[in-house]
């Protein structure tokens, strides 16, 4: 499988850590958020993996790279998994040379993918479940043959924030795309699916992406080129088991980092009475 990772936005919810560190780079706990990424796409079955990247994000590359200084410094176990890592998948980069939107970031990957149907995976998001979020979607694909993306329920309040789609429930946690809006307003539309950035595609995308026009800012939005698609030939949204971690937010990143230490053996014990004293304090 050949998987796609765009990373190329300016993180500018992060201002201003993120004006010159990228915002994937953000540590989780123990290793910044593009790791969690590929981890997934390796534990998916990705043997080829293309990352997209921007202007300010030379760090995502020298992540992956191979060290001779920290070689000659000593052996350090921490690194070992990185290194297994990128024995287990080729990893290439290439830049989004404008913000021009997700469709246009993906649109770049045609030349790697070809004709074969290729994940996308975003680079600020951490997907934990069992079996990986990609490989359930690809077994989805595998049995539809075409376009799957992956789709949780959101409360109103959270409508407007992501790409929303709307269609008929064909088996359990399977919807057949009849609409997709990107960030509507909640009484726009009854449906509360968002699209939680995952997907499998099939090089139709890439047709549906040169027809897309751009939206206000000049972007290119992946929902709209889903409408496209959608309204010639089946696209899927599928449920899926387990919890997303969005990063995209100060906020949303922190409480990410404490659900994480709280679930960690070795940070578990310390952390919570440090958490129930700080909150008596306040």
């Amino acid at each position: 499988m050949k998987v796609v990772i765009p990373a190329a936005g300016m993180g500018t919810r992060f201002l201003p850590v993120t004006k010159s560190q990228p915002k994937e780079m953000l540590p989780v706990l123990d290793r910044p958020v593009i790791q969690y990424v590929v981890e997934e796409a390796v534990a998916s079955g990705a043997y080829d993996i293309l990352i997209v990247t921007g202007r300010g994000k030379r760090a995502l590359e020298d992540h992956f790279d191979h060290s001779p200084e920290l070689d000659a410094a000593g052996r350090f176990p921490e690194l070992e998994r990185l290194s297994e890592l990128t024995r287990k998948a080729r990893i290439h980069f290439v830049r989004q040379r404008e913000p021009r939107g997700l469709a246009d970031a993906i649109g770049l990957a045609r030349q790697h993918t070809g004709s074969e149907p290729f994940g996308v995976l975003l680079g600020d998001t951490i997907n934990v479940c069992d079996p990986p979020l990609l490989r359930q979607l690809w077994t989805r694909y595998e049995a539809l043959r075409t376009t799957v993306i992956a789709v949780e329920a959101v409360p109103d309040e959270k409508v407007q924030n992501y790409g929303i789609v709307e269609g008929a429930e064909e088996s359990p946690g399977l919807y057949r795309c009849t609409r997709l809006l990107e960030k509507p307003r909640p009484t726009e539309t009854t449906s509360r699916l968002s699209i939680t950035g995952a997907y499998v595609f099939t090089p139709d995308i890439y047709r549906a992406i040169d027809r897309t026009k751009p939206d206000g800012r000049g972007e290119l939005q992946i929902t709209d080129a889903l409408q496209l698609l959608a309204s010639e030939q089946p696209v899927y949204a599928a449920a899926f088991h387990g919890t997303r971690y969005d990063i995209g937010d100060r906020f949303l990143w922190l409480r990410t980092n404490i659900e994480f230490a709280l679930a960690h053996p070795d940070f578990r014990e310390r952390l919570r009475p440090f958490l129930e004293k700080a909150v008596e304090k306040r």
